[in-house]
Parts: C-alpha cells; structure tokens; sequence
C-alpha cells in the first residue's frame, strides 16, 4: 500500500505538468483527500478547494445534487457521486476533481449496500470521466484510508497516462 504521502506527491507533480487544478467533493472520507493533497508543501499551486458533503442536505446546497437522484439512488449511488463531481467542477475554480460517497461503517451497510461500498467519480473540464463502485474491507478508518488511495492513485494514473 503506497502512502497518502507518496501519491500526492506524485498526483501534484503531475497536476502541475498538466496544468491541472483539483477540487474534491468527499462525503465518507469527510475531507481524507484534500488532507492527503494539502500536506505537500506548493498545493496550493494545483489544489482550489474542497466540499466535505456529509450530509444529503449539503450535497443539494454546494454541489446541486438532486433531491430526486439521492430519493430513487441512495447518497451511496454512481449517480449521486457523478452529480457530486459536476458539481464541484461547477462551483470551483478547477479542472478537474473527484467525488467519493461510501458507507465506512460500522454500521450503515445493508445487503445491497454493505459497508465498505464507496462509489468515486471522476471528471476534468475536457470531458472525461470515470465512475466506479469499490468494495474495501476493515474498520471505518480502514475503508476512509483506502478510498482516499484509490482516488489518489486513480488521479495519478490518468494524468500519467495522458502525457
């Protein structure tokens, strides 16, 4: 497992040779990604800001989630977490961001969502995007640490992969 350390490390090098700002809308790891990136000296280079969304309320008031996508899908879905990253994209000064929504227990979970559910999203003002669900398994601060690794080494990866 790389450190969060590492990975941002790496993800604002990259940033910075792509020209990119990143803006994070997290609800499950309550602001673990914007922590990760705002360790590293030189951030705010390419890092604008963060909208920790814990709650439905707040999803709909910063980031223009809909009522009707969190009533038919859960704030847990692929369409709310895409919802979430549009809606940072459009309410920060940035080119590209992530949003996480999971369930990092212990409790929460149900049969169709069990705990250690996180949907990401991903998206840049280019147009492209990524949406996946990940299983992760321990205890909350377990499921919170590699959801806030899986979003940074995902960033990393497409940004190395677009040079």
């Amino acid at each position: 497992m790389e450190s969060h350390q590492t990975l941002s490390i790496e993800l604002g090098k990259l940033l910075l040779k792509h020209q990119h700002i990143l803006t994070t809308a997290e609800s499950c790891t309550g602001g673990g990604v914007a922590t990760a990136v705002t360790d590293i000296a030189g951030s705010s280079a390419w890092f604008d800001r963060a909208f920790v969304t814990y709650s439905n309320e707040a999803k709909m008031e910063m980031l223009a989630v809909q009522a009707s996508s969190l009533a038919s899908y859960g704030a847990v879905s692929e369409v709310v977490v895409i919802e979430m990253v549009q809606g940072a994209l459009n309410h920060a000064n940035a080119t590209i961001a992530v949003s996480i929504s999971g369930i990092a227990g212990p409790a929460g979970g149900s049969d169709d969502k069990p705990v250690g559910t996180v949907c990401f999203a991903f998206a840049d003002k280019k147009g492209w995007q990524k949406v996946s669900t990940q299983y992760f398994m321990g205890d909350r601060a377990k499921v919170r640490s590699q959801a806030v690794e899986y979003a940074l080494k995902t960033l990393c990866e497409y940004l190395g992969e677009s040079s």
